[in-house]
């Protein structure tokens, strides 16, 4: 809600940082950051560009969680709190793998064309089922879960009017 106040975060959310920091930092699995980041990547450019398919998606799907279950055994060689390039590299891709999840499960399970999301088994808009914004999360086991919430069909002020959504043509 604009203009709400935020709830107030939980007293232990600075340890839930320092522990996360720290796992990271003592990470000493026998995967590099880069290898897992490299594979990533490559999942997300390969299976959810913005032409796709129903058949690259699910493909996409199981290599992004395979990716992500390599998580488990990443490799940090830096344990310092100086300058700690493989660290950061790290956490920003502990970051990224979340955002990729469900990413790519939010696109498998949109069953249109609309926008930078183009399905070419599904090359419509669909306003009657989708037009709805999808909100997702990933679990810290790597589940994704999905809800929906309505577009606003107003604005938040007098000042200008409502436009409504029509497809684009180019």
């Amino acid at each position: 809600t604009p203009n709400a106040r935020q709830p107030e975060l939980p007293a232990n959310s600075a340890d839930l940082a320092l522990s996360r920091l720290d796992h990271f930092r003592n990470a000493s699995g026998g995967t590099p950051t880069a290898k897992l980041r490299d594979s990533m990547q490559r999942v997300m450019q390969n299976n959810c560009a913005v032409f796709r398919t129903g058949d690259v998606l699910k493909e996409g799907q199981e290599l992004i969680h395979k990716v992500y279950g390599g998580t488990d055994d990443i490799a940090v060689t830096d344990r310092s709190l100086v300058w700690n390039s493989d660290l950061i590299e790290t956490l920003e891709y502990d970051n990224l793998i979340s955002q990729a999840l469900v990413t790519m499960d939010s696109a498998a399970n949109r069953t249109e064309s609309r926008g930078a999301h183009a399905r070419e088994d599904f090359p419509n808009r669909d306003d009657k089922e989708w037009m709805k914004h999808t909100l997702s999360w990933s679990s810290d086991k790597g589940k994704t879960t999905l809800d929906y919430r309505p577009v606003h069909d107003y604005t938040m002020t007098n000042d200008v009017q409502y436009i409504p959504p029509k497809a684009r043509v180019y």
